[in-house]
């Protein structure tokens, strides 16, 4: 049964499913100035964007 639940969820909004492969989670990570300790930004960004983000101080 299981197999079938996530075939009928593919193939019931293939159009949401195509544009979500536009879409990436990224992780950086940030060195506190105070302490030297690193802290982790996530972000859930447009492919296109990445290295915008990735850029950003």
């Amino acid at each position: 049964m299981a197999k079938q639940a996530k075939t009928a969820i593919k193939t019931k909004d293939q159009k949401a499913a195509a544009e979500a492969k536009n879409w990436s989670k990224v992780i950086k990570a940030v060195r506190s100035p105070k302490t030297g300790a690193y802290t982790f930004k996530e972000a859930i960004i447009h492919k296109d964007k990445v290295k915008d983000f990735l850029a950003q101080k």
